[in-house]
């Protein structure tokens, strides 16, 4: 059962990259991602309902790898899309609120299932035959009201925290960059008077400029390496006036290249090597 379950996987990966590269809202990619990792899970209960696993280590390894494939991506944006659908739009202050309050909730989380975190973290496998096979269903760890009833046989004690503290790990990123957007746009606008006299305008790509702000930032090049990666954000958009809105995930999103992660800075490096040997002539 290892292959089909393997094809399975990969297939979802692959939609799933299609679904969180297209330009549509958070909103709208969270409500086809969660139809997605449904649909996905459907397809690998009824293939562990109709087939049987060749040991107990596979059965662990797909409750404590497999499946969590998808369901962590499910948890995860039910609860961006939860969080867009519920977020202030009042003010930065009301909007900043919310997010610290949430991020409070998440704290809450992790220091009532430490002992399971750890035990994760630490890669630690001694529990794994109580937590993630279903023989031990019974000692299931109640999580969250907004899981009423699970399928025994598609169910072990611990897979769904398990899938909720990965997803609650990528959320609180989330959140986090949430908060420093704000932040950022905050920035921009105290500032954007001082700059309205500036006729230099940033006519290349957001990624070609999120480019040269991480290539600035790693390399030290401004205040001896003390300004944080926003600071340089905040200073290249005000004297370019350009906004690049989430750099943060457009920095993710150059991370996932397959081809040149730092296609800008290249074509900077051949430009300027053209310009000096045609200077020359």
């Amino acid at each position: 059962m290892t292959e089909p379950l393997k094809e399975i996987s990969n297939e979802f990966l692959y939609l799933l990259e299609g679904i969180e590269s297209t330009h549509s809202t958070t909103i709208e990619r969270s409500t086809n991602a969660i139809l997605l990792c449904r649909k996905t899970l459907h397809t690998l209960k009824n293939q562990v309902l109709h087939s049987n696993f060749a040991s107990l280590e596979d059965e662990i390894n797909f409750f404590k790898n497999t499946k969590q494939i998808s369901i962590m991506p499910l948890i995860y944006y039910s609860e961006v899309r939860s969080f867009e659908l519920q977020f202030p739009v009042a003010n930065s202050i009301a909007q900043k609120k919310h997010i610290n309050k949430k991020l409070a909730k998440l704290n809450r989380f992790f220091i009532y299932n430490i002992d399971f975190v750890q035990y994760i973290k630490q890669g630690h496998s001694h529990f794994d035959h109580q937590y993630f096979t279903r023989k031990f269903s019974d000692s299931y760890h109640i999580i969250s009201s907004k899981f009423y009833f699970q399928d025994p046989d598609f169910t072990t004690a611990r897979d769904m925290l398990l899938g909720k503290v990965k997803a609650y790990q990528k959320f609180i990123e989330y959140l986090k960059s949430r908060f420093a957007r704000i932040s950022l746009n905050n920035s921009i606008g105290q500032s954007s008077k001082l700059n309205s006299s500036s006729n230099l305008h940033w006519t290349s790509s957001k990624a070609g400029l999120t480019e040269l702000i991480y290539a600035l930032h790693s390399t030290s090049s401004i205040n001896n390496g003390d300004a944080d990666i926003k600071e340089i954000a905040v200073a290249l958009q005000n004297t370019f006036q350009f906004d690049l809105g989430d750099f943060y995930k457009t920095y993710a999103e150059i991370k996932t290249r397959k081809i040149s992660r730092t296609k800008f800075l290249d074509t900077l490096s051949t430009g300027l090597t053209s310009f000096m040997e045609e200077s020359e002539n």
